[in-house]
């Protein structure tokens, strides 16, 4: 296998990007950005720690984050599986990126920036949702905004393909798997719907 492992030689493969893949960066929410992003119900926040980085994906039944002001995201921490990989990574580094997306469109807006935590009961509350709020919110600073290339999206015909699910493994079947049996499979998968729907917010 030959390696890459100099800036210069990836640079002569590369060549130079063209004058649109930098003249959309923003520094802020600029109106159509925001547009965008307030339409995105799901994003992929990707977080680096020193254990390693994590990519967790994050979704809601509005608006994914909400602005706080032109450089500022809020994002609610809602239920999930309690590992706090993300949350672990903020907490101890920091620097984040988040790529949104809206079904049919094969636009991925990114932010890349820096984030905090916080528990703060005014910002909590921002998110009420049937009287519940998140355990805690994070806070993103925008250092940069910019559109993805929707050449991945296309040849993975995303939004075109249809469902493709069938015959997967569920998760309760790679959980039964991964304890060889003593947890998981059909029961879990089987619960699961009720217990999410129970435990959403």
């Amino acid at each position: 296998m030959q390696w890459i492992d100099d800036i210069a030689e990836l640079e002569a493969i590369y060549g130079e990007p063209g004058i649109a893949s930098t003249a959309k960066v923003a520094d802020h929410l600029t109106p159509l950005y925001r547009k965008w992003i307030m339409a995105s119900r799901f994003c992929v926040l990707t977080t680096v720690g020193p254990e390693g980085t994590d990519g967790s994906p994050r979704g809601d039944d509005g608006p994914v984050v909400l602005e706080l002001d032109p450089k500022t995201l809020a994002m609610p921490d809602w239920r999930g599986n309690n590992r706090m990989d993300s949350l672990r990574n903020i907490v101890s580094d920091g620097r984040v990126s988040l790529m949104f997306m809206v079904p049919g469109s094969n636009t991925v807006v990114r932010v890349n920036g820096t984030a905090k935590m916080t528990v703060d009961a005014t910002c909590c509350e921002q998110f009420e949702v049937n009287g519940r709020h998140p355990r805690s919110v994070i806070v993103i600073s925008i250092a940069e905004i910019y559109t993805q290339c929707a050449r991945a999206l296309l040849r993975a015909g995303v939004w075109t393909s249809g469902d493709q699910s069938a015959g997967l493994p569920t998760a309760g079947e790679i959980l039964a798997e991964q304890t060889h049996g003593e947890e998981g499979g059909a029961p879990y998968d089987a619960a699961w719907g009720a217990r999410a729907a129970k435990t959403m917010w």
